[in-house]
């Protein structure tokens, strides 16, 4: 996904731009840090504690001037408002972060305020409409009932909505077509650099993305 979202930035802003970036629900900032890195101003919002702390100690054995790039700011994602002026950034990330919120609505909204003329939303979701392809696929016959019916987050309702807010979507990619069933402790393959194109094509070819574990999708504010 982070080629993905460099992809996008690259094809969108000038080379060497030095863009304002809000990255909310940043866990532990490794996205943030990335972005940061590249020479980006980067300001990540987080509630955890505990990821909070974790991010700072990551930042801390970066060279100054990338510290410099990065302010990290303890709160709730839905308070951006409170926190930011309207259209103080160039992009905007909230990533693994829409599923857990009981009004997604008003957040993508919040976030849509956020973004100057031209910004760009990314968002990274759990795929609604393919919510029964991993216990189907693992032999949970009870949870791949339960997910034929959990299609809140699809692609349909996520493009109206961006819509709706004022970031049309861009553009969108499946994530972990293939690989959503690996276990999050096995060993990497030999073969890695295959197993990463793999990915990468099938995140951008019909019908494979369709029914990818998460959803990647860049709005883009008119």
């Amino acid at each position: 996904m982070a080629r993905q979202l460099e992809e996008q930035i690259v094809g969108r802003f000038p080379v060497g731009r030095r863009l304002r970036v809000l990255d909310v629900g940043m866990g532990r900032g490794a996205q943030a840090l990335r972005l940061a890195r590249a020479g980006h101003q980067v300001t990540g919002v987080e509630q955890d504690p505990a990821l909070i702390a974790a991010a700072r100690e990551e930042l801390a054995g970066e060279p100054e001037g990338i510290r410099e790039r990065m302010r990290i700011v303890q709160g709730d994602g839905r308070d951006t408002g409170v926190h930011f002026l309207p259209g103080s950034f160039d992009v905007v990330l909230c990533h693994g972060v829409l599923m857990r919120v009981e009004e997604p609505d008003a957040l993508l909204a919040g976030l849509a305020r956020m973004l100057a003329p031209g910004g760009m939303l990314s968002l990274l979701v759990r795929n609604g409409d393919a919510a029964a392809m991993r216990p189907g696929l693992a032999g949970d016959w009870a949870g791949t009932l339960a997910g034929f019916g959990a299609a809140s987050y699809g692609l349909k309702w996520l493009t109206a909505t961006l819509a709706g807010i004022g970031a049309p979507l861009h553009t969108w990619y499946g994530v972990r077509v293939f690989t959503d069933t690996v276990p999050d402790d096995a060993c990497l393959p030999d073969d890695l650099e295959t197993l990463l194109a793999v990915e990468d094509r099938a995140a951008r070819t019909d019908p494979y993305r369709g029914v990818a574990a998460l959803l990647h999708l860049c709005g883009v504010r008119g």
